[in-house]
């Protein structure tokens, strides 16, 4: 297994996909914090006025204790692991279309062994993709916020512990997706077709008619919720007093509406991935390497 999991390695990095994507994925991310964290910044500069200092005693908040990062954060991080989703993605689907996948079958003593090998190397990916993520996110909100905004150790340990097993999952995804499809093009405009546009068109739906919860089951919804619920706790945690109709409004901002806590949203979207890629594998199990 472990010259497997080795040829697997060496065959992924080989190719300039996985460099070709790493780039932009770092560059988005830093793009969408360093954004998230100038607007983030604009709105406590205008709550924090002494204009609105009257408005935030009477509804009794301290904007002070408002770690307004966390929501460029959860919001970055989701952005973001698109590509990584696109690289599983690309990465299966390119090889069962140019038949590379033949020579894996042939020296591979079985096909659940050549599998569970390439199993193992996109997690090991999509974690690489996370953490990758998860530093850029940082950097760019730590340069974009104020001090007193940012999240303490755990918060941050919590939410990027969470982007980076978001990101495996978005891999793992995509890479379900590619092996049923094995089309490249197709495999990447469903992909960036469902997630960008079409759920959240069916979310925007869902939300104008007050069926929220429902946008949680949905695999955006659900992968999103991750981040977003985390992000949304530790904001209510140590925001003191926050009105009840404000809590929905913060939970929407983090990428939340709908969500439930981060574990459940992540046991959800493991269902949606699971489905995908052990519908792949048995595509691929049965497929003929003649």
């Amino acid at each position: 297994m472990g010259n497997l999991i080795k040829a697997e390695f060496r065959k992924t990095t080989t190719t300039g996909l996985w460099w070709g994507l790493l780039i932009p994925t770092v560059l988005l991310a830093l793009g969408w914090a360093l954004g998230t964290g100038a607007i983030g910044k604009g709105i406590m500069d205008v709550v924090s006025s002494e204009e609105a200092e009257e408005l935030t005693r009477l509804l009794g908040v301290d904007p002070a204790q408002w770690q307004v990062s966390l929501f460029g954060m959860a919001r970055s991080i989701n952005v973001a692991t698109i590509f990584p989703m696109i690289f599983g993605g690309l990465a299966i689907s390119n090889e069962i279309n140019r038949r590379t996948i033949t020579t894996t079958f042939l020296t591979a003593p079985t096909r659940v062994a050549a599998l569970t090998a390439k199993l193992v190397v996109y997690v090991a990916w999509g974690a690489i993709y996370g953490i990758a993520i998860v530093a850029a996110v940082s950097i760019g909100i730590v340069i974009t916020s104020d001090s007193g905004a940012l999240p303490d150790p755990a918060g941050w340990l919590a939410l990027a512990a969470v982007g980076v097993l978001s990101s495996i999952l978005m891999t793992m995804f995509g890479v379900g997706v590619g092996a049923l499809m094995t089309s490249v093009v197709g495999t990447t405009v469903v992909l960036i077709l469902y997630m960008l546009i079409i759920e959240n068109g069916i979310q925007l739906v869902l939300a104008s008619q007050n069926l929220p919860e429902i946008i949680g089951f949905l695999p955006n919804g659900a992968v999103n919720g991750m981040t977003g619920s985390v992000a949304s706790s530790l904001f209510l945690a140590n925001a003191g007093v926050v009105p009840d109709e404000l809590v929905d409004v913060m939970r929407a901002i983090a990428g939340a509406l709908g969500a439930f806590d981060w574990w459940l949203s992540g046991l959800i979207f493991l269902v949606w991935t699971g489905l995908f890629f052990l519908g792949g594998w048995a595509a691929t199990q049965r497929k003929d390497i003649t």
